[in-house]
């Protein structure tokens, strides 16, 4: 019986990034857009606060064991379920805004962040496992373009419909409507996603001969990961790398009006956006360069914008305090004073982007195996998660503006010797320490052992796998 048979370009690598930044940006990105509207859109910053507190803190927890359970599940169930939360958290401020049930809004955060640890073990995985290794700086310069995409239109609708509101400090129940139509969007795109065994490299390697893994072999991979000293020294940049959130949105309700908190969050995205296209593009994949060279390259890069940039910060920041900022009216984006505010916002997610990409890069060049990537992931989100959770208690305590500032930026700063190391132990390649696997042996294995024709053995699917693991038994 003749099986499917994909289209070429679909089981290519940068699809399946396209496809998973996609999803993301339907769901995630759209939690980033209210997000970024200051406090999740609420007039309560307490509130807000305990919410991402209690969200980020289930996904800290979630994610020490998520990257296994996406392994066990494959990606597609796992981004299926992972998107779930989203739907219900903005539902929740949906809720709490037009009945004020605050209780459900940190049920929601809670369920949140047991869902999104999964989805981004699942996104990890494929983003830094399927592309070959000279394209993993781009494949990740894709994924975060169109992720943050969503972020940028979402924050375009909310400043959209807010504009005309001036002083309004909530979000409307339309924007909140526009949201939950995109995000659901998001929640069926994830079966669009394919499994390792049946992605295809340029070069005409497999990604994975097999589609999951068992979850005994969950525990030992776990184990071992946690055993590498490698990884051990990436967890304090980790830790740091989603800390400065709290802190920006916190800035962003206290001095800024609804429209301009809309419009910082559209300065985001597109920082977010140019940040990593150049990053991946310029820095990290740069052809002529070793892989190693690229890697120190990026480290230096990163730790100039991350100094400057918080330099700048630091320099807004001594002018006022949380009890000068409750005096001060809002600024708005028509007034003078938000010029020099306006490119702050933009570079501070430009950073972030490039942040991100270096650490993301790093993991990928450790190892080309998807399932040990998503034990990576899980990792990274759940100390990135547990660093969120962190500055979100410390503001929700009203912590002095400049703490918050001062620990989010001297954190970065102290992952950057340790990372230094790792970089120092990249090989040149993986390869040829990891089992290839060419799709063409795959095929003839199967029309061997199966005597099907060409046709039918055209797309890589589960029967053939199950025949060629099959093989590598009795050899």
């Amino acid at each position: 019986m003749a099986q499917w048979k994909w289209p070429a370009f679909y089981t290519t690598p940068m699809t399946q990034v396209v496809l998973v930044g996609i999803t993301c940006f339907a769901t995630v990105g759209m939690f980033s857009a209210v997000s970024n509207l200051g406090a999740g859109g609420l007039e309560d910053v307490s509130l807000s606060d305990t919410a991402n507190s209690v969200l980020y803190a289930m996904f800290a927890v979630t994610g020490l064991v998520s990257g296994g359970i996406a392994n066990v599940l494959g990606p597609r169930l796992t981004l299926f379920l992972g998107t779930l939360g989203y739907a219900l958290y903005v539902g929740a401020l949906w809720c709490y805004q037009t009945q004020g049930t605050s209780w459900f809004l940190i049920l929601a955060g809670a369920i949140l962040g047991v869902t999104a640890a999964l989805l981004w073990s699942a996104q990890g995985a494929i983003m830094m496992s399927y592309p070959l290794e000279k394209d993993k700086g781009k494949a990740f310069s894709v994924f975060w373009a169109i992720f943050q995409f969503g972020s940028l239109i979402g924050a375009i609708i909310a400043l959209a419909i807010n504009i005309k509101s001036g002083g309004l400090s909530s979000v409307s129940t339309s924007t909140y409507i526009a949201f939950l139509v995109i995000i659901f969007v998001g929640v069926a795109s994830a079966f669009l996603v394919l499994p390792p065994n049946l992605v295809v490299r340029g070069d005409g390697t497999l990604v994975k001969l097999q589609a999951a893994s068992k979850p005994h072999e969950e525990i030992i991979g776990m184990w071992r990961v946690l055993k590498d000293r490698r990884l051990l020294a990436l967890l304090p940049m980790f830790f740091a790398s989603n800390y400065f959130y709290a802190y920006q949105g916190a800035i962003n309700t206290a001095r800024f009006d609804a429209p301009t908190r809309a419009l910082n969050a559209v300065l985001e995205g597109a920082g977010a956006i140019v940040g990593a296209l150049m990053i991946g593009y310029l820095v990290l994949d740069i052809k002529w360069l070793k892989r190693r060279t690229r890697g120190y390259l990026g480290l230096g890069v990163v730790t100039f914008i991350t100094i400057a940039v918080w330099a700048c910060g630091l320099g807004w920041q001594a002018s006022f305090d949380r009890a000068r900022a409750k005096e001060l009216p809002y600024i708005n984006y028509k007034d003078a004073d938000y010029r020099a505010k306006a490119p702050l916002y933009f570079f501070y997610y430009f950073g972030d982007a490039c942040y991100q990409a270096l650490a993301y890069w790093i993991m990928s060049a450790l190892t080309n195996d998807p399932f040990t990537l998503a034990r990576f992931a899980g990792l990274y989100k759940a100390l990135q998660s547990a660093g969120a959770a962190g500055s979100f208690g410390m503001d929700a305590v009203e912590t002095p503006f400049l703490n918050e500032l001062l620990a989010s930026w001297i954190m970065m700063l102290a992952s950057f010797p340790l990372a230094f190391l790792v970089i120092r132990t990249i090989k040149e390649t993986n390869y040829g320490d990891e089992q290839m696997i060419y799709a063409e042996d795959v095929q003839h294995a199967a029309m061997e052992q199966g005597g099907a024709t060409e046709g039918e053995v055209g797309s890589i699917d589960k029967e053939r796998d199950d025949i060629v693991a099959e093989t590598e038994v009795k050899a």
